[in-house]
């Protein structure tokens, strides 16, 4: 089903010029009817354009139009737009069945949009991490080694799905618990909660501002990229001592990764926090949620009602159809 995709840079500059073209040629591929913001492509320092470039490019975004408006890359700048974003606008765009699709820094703009508007708003993959994977197979002496990389069918089949409108739950198999550590009760489901949450590191740089949605009952789910487990757990510790964690019906921790472990650590690891953080709250500690800085993920709607079920090391969250 052919659909308007809308792709704009409100965050960093995009670097990689040839990931843009080949995710914008994926998208076409597919059969959809791709247009590029006027500023998609713009350089200030870091930045996709300085702050009054990039905003506009969000209220076009919103005035565009298209069923689909999609990041071109994370990285960082949005934090620095939220006192001036047209909420209204950006509402009212939802409302007339826009999707806001992103991921990384994108959480910064979902969790104000949420905040201030309650409008439903997708973590799910940018435009060249995503959709612009591939380029030519790697060659050594002469040789080529292994396949040129496409975009994830997963990730693909989930995109599809939501822009089609029939994208209603994702299911998965959570992390076996090592030896030693402690794991909930296997079995409950948990009814209307609020899903919620994004990249631990961004949502945490939120927490204080009017920005920073207050949400009871609901299900957070968290994943970042080159964090160390020991910043993550910190960052955790702010979390837990603000009252957010115990505040919801479960945590959700997706993927963590592009970490390097150090002698230092003496055996502290990933599993080690989340057997830390399980002893310090009674809410529900799933892990392995396919979602994060990985190829396969999927899609999910922040600030829709959910149910979560868990039997055992399986897990489904239903959102139904939005």
């Amino acid at each position: 089903m052919k659909k308007h995709i809308y792709i704009y840079s409100p965050s960093g500059a995009v670097r990689d010029k040839a990931a843009f073209k080949r995710g914008v040629a994926r998208l076409e591929l597919l059969g959809h009817e791709v247009e590029v913001d006027e500023a998609a492509l713009s350089s200030f320092q870091r930045f996709a354009g300085d702050d009054e470039t990039r905003l506009a490019a969000i209220h076009r975004a919103a005035d565009s139009g298209a069923d689909l408006a999609l990041i071109s890359r994370g990285g960082y700048g949005l934090t620095r737009l939220l006192p001036d974003l047209r909420y209204k606008k950006i509402a009212k765009a939802i409302d007339k069945g826009m999707l806001f699709v992103g991921i990384s820094d994108f959480t910064a703009f979902q969790t104000a949009v949420l905040a201030k508007t309650g409008a439903i708003t997708w973590a799910g993959p940018a435009l060249c991490e995503g959709f612009g994977v591939g380029g030519e197979p790697d060659t050594l002496d002469g040789h080529t080694h292994g396949e040129a990389q496409v975009p994830d069918d997963i990730m693909e089949a989930c995109f599809d799905e939501v822009l089609s409108g029939q994208g209603e739950g994702a299911g998965w198999r959570q992390h076996r618990v090592p030896a030693g550590d402690t794991m909930d009760s296997p079995n409950r489901v948990i009814h209307n909660a609020v899903l919620w949450g994004g990249n631990l590191t961004v949502l945490t740089s939120m927490l204080g501002t009017p920005y920073f949605p207050e949400i009871k009952n609901g299900v957070l789910f968290l994943e970042d990229v080159a964090e160390h487990p020991y910043r993550i757990e910190r960052m955790l510790t702010q979390l837990l001592h603000a009252g957010i964690l115990a505040r919801q019906k479960a945590i959700l921790l997706g993927q963590f990764t592009d970490y390097k472990l150090t002698p230092h650590d003496r055996g502290f690891k990933l599993p080690s926090v989340i057997n830390w953080l399980r002893h310090k709250i009674k809410t529900p500690v799933l892990t392995n949620l396919p979602y994060g800085h990985v190829a396969t993920k999927v899609l999910l709607p922040v600030g829709a009602s959910t149910d979560l079920s868990i039997e055992g090391r399986d897990a489904l969250l239903v959102w139904g159809h939005l």
